[in-house]
């Protein structure tokens, strides 16, 4: 027969809570196991804030109204947070211009929450949930006043590009 290198469950349970009792130092399985959840926490986290970053960086691009009229056509939505039409608008706007390449429009928001945005509507008499196309001068193309889907915004887009 052979001899078993098992401890019984009885001497394994003594065994753990004298050490937890004298504040043993940890096994190197316990620090190994800590290290690994360590590392999977700080690259979580840092996921999450890059993540974050790119997501804030993104929004203040979309928001600087300066970058129309500076070569490439700009699309511009005058644009409520609160507003559920304003958000349709939004999200069929994205899915059109995931139709074109990156560098064929500039994608600008004008939130009429903000002092720029309100200036900017203000300027051009536009009520929100409204898209207005720029061609590369900046010169206004055309006025699209509210929701509208995916397939009747991009012939809007496919002429603005011809345009140029």
């Amino acid at each position: 027969m052979k001899k078993s290198n098992k401890k019984p469950k009885q001497a394994k349970k003594q065994i753990k809570a004298n050490q937890q009792a004298t504040g043993a130092e940890t096994s190197r399985r316990d620090f190994l196991r800590l290290s690994r959840n360590g590392l999977i926490g700080v690259g979580a986290v840092g996921g999450i804030g890059w993540w974050a970053v790119s997501g804030v960086r993104a929004t203040a691009a979309e928001h600087d109204l300066s970058r129309i009229g500076r070569g490439r056509p700009a699309v511009v939505q005058v644009h409520d947070p609160q507003c559920a039409q304003c958000t349709a608008l939004q999200r069929n706007t994205r899915r059109a211009l995931r139709c074109y390449d990156d560098d064929d429009f500039v994608y600008l928001v004008a939130s009429i929450k903000t002092e720029a945005g309100q200036m900017f509507a203000s300027r051009f008499g536009v009520p929100h949930v409204t898209l207005m196309l720029f061609d590369g001068l900046g010169e206004l193309e055309q006025v699209l006043n509210g929701v509208r889907d995916r397939d009747q915004l991009k012939p809007h887009f496919t002429t603005l590009i011809e345009t140029v």
